[in-house]
């Protein structure tokens, strides 16, 4: 039996017409992996300044300058189920471009912030702008894209949070850290390119949305997703909890706390980031071969990742640490999360796709808020960062536990109905 590229002539999606020759859902692909560099590039280019923050702001504690980080999470997290509601009833073209100029205008807000008040209103604005975007980058993915390629291309278009992780911190590292450029011009280069990707969505995204035409769309349709909800939305905020305090907290720590040097610091913040590229090809194109397996992947990757965070954290040679990172980025968040998208967006009815991604993501992203603030308070109570890690890591135990107690109590239940009738 023959193979099929996922990036072939071939490959196309019921009801997408070919553009020049090739399936418009490659087009698809690109876009909202750029649309996740910029945010994320966004995200993380004040992680590896704190300490230059700190000074600008006069002193800021730990807690105040984690809380920068739970600022634009906290406005993108309340975007979730709103945004969802919106795109299902209005059109993801009339809700993402609005939130992109939004997106655009937080980031002006932050190139004039004069107060750690005016820093945290931008990064709120931005948040809300990008919190758009989630829903309907995994809608499109789950209904546009064929059913053997979900995974993949999921992880392809997640790979695009990485991408803009590095670079944010790269950028920030090697130009702020050195004193080539200022913050605040940093944060006006990431409003500009919010503004650019206004323009291509404008162009690319489209004009229709998802209708529950096709019989593989139909038979979705007619699952009942609440059980299944429930376990993603547990999975995906223990998995995120221990993501995110990396993404705040992991530079500031190796190079405060442990006293690594600065450069080696954003390296190794950067190679979970990296690393998580190749994690997620690799295991979401093994998803998709195996899909009646997906649970046993997901749960074993959990493990994995929990068990790369002891070298990361605790390392005393630099090498070690970086395995640890390594580690951490192959196994971690940026591989699990295509196959929990894929799992959960095959059991969900198209026509509610977006809102019910929405509910998931404001599940997992009330993480992102707690996370940078818990760790910072720790630390400012402890005078260590090593026991918000330590919370992370219990968040992940407990997490998976429970997510796995749900889908067996979704599956005693369902010989119980089958009786009943």
């Amino acid at each position: 039996m023959s193979t099929v590229s996922p990036f072939s002539a071939d490959s196309t999606t019921p009801g997408e017409p070919r553009s020049g020759g090739a399936p418009s859902w490659r087009l698809f692909v690109v876009v909202l992996t750029c649309g996740w560099v910029v945010i994320w590039l966004t995200r993380m280019m004040f992680t590896p300044i704190y300490p230059q923050l700190s000074a600008f702001f006069g002193g800021a504690t730990s807690t105040e300058l984690g809380a920068i980080s739970s600022w634009y999470f906290l406005g993108y997290a309340l975007m979730q189920i709103p945004s969802g509601l919106l795109v299902d009833r209005i059109g993801m073209r009339r809700v993402v471009i609005p939130g992109f100029l939004l997106f655009a205008l937080g980031a002006a807000v932050m190139v004039t912030a004069g107060s750690l008040s005016t820093l945290y209103l931008g990064n709120v604005l931005a948040g809300v702008g990008s919190g758009t975007f989630y829903g309907i980058a995994y809608t499109i993915t789950n209904t546009r894209i064929p059913a053997q390629h979900k995974s993949l291309a999921t992880a392809i278009v997640n790979s695009g949070t990485a991408a803009g992780s590095g670079l944010g911190i790269a950028s920030a590292s090697s130009l702020v850290g050195t004193g080539l450029l200022s913050w605040q011009m940093l944060a006006g280069v990431a409003g500009v390119l919010a503004c650019v990707m206004v323009v291509v969505f404008a162009c690319t995204l489209p004009r229709t949305d998802v209708q529950a035409s096709s019989p593989d769309l139909q038979a979705a349709g007619d699952r009942v997703p609440a059980i299944s909800l429930v376990a993603a939305c547990v999975i995906y905020f223990a998995t995120l909890y221990l993501y995110y305090l990396l993404s705040s907290w992991l530079p500031d720590y190796l190079h405060v706390e442990r006293a690594f040097d600065g450069s080696f610091s954003a390296i190794a913040s950067i190679a979970v980031f990296l690393a998580g590229i190749p994690g997620a090809l690799v295991f979401g194109r093994l998803s998709d071969r195996h899909q009646q397996r997906q649970i046993v992947l997901i749960v074993v990757l959990e493990i994995a990742a929990g068990l790369a965070i002891v070298p990361l954290v605790l390392g005393r040679s630099p090498s070690v640490v970086v395995l640890g990172a390594v580690a951490y980025g192959f196994f971690g968040k940026l591989a699990v999360e295509p196959l929990v998208i894929s799992w959960l967006g095959a059991r969900t009815n198209p026509v509610r796709m977006t809102t019910t991604f929405g509910i998931f993501n404001f599940c997992g992203m009330s993480a992102s808020v707690l996370a940078p603030l818990v760790t910072g308070a720790l630390a400012d109570a402890t005078g260590s960062d090593v026991p918000g890690f330590l919370v992370a890591l219990g968040v992940l135990a407990v997490g998976v536990v429970a997510f796995l107690a749900i889908l067996a109590t979704g599956a005693r239940r369902r010989p119980e109905k089958a009786t009943s009738r």
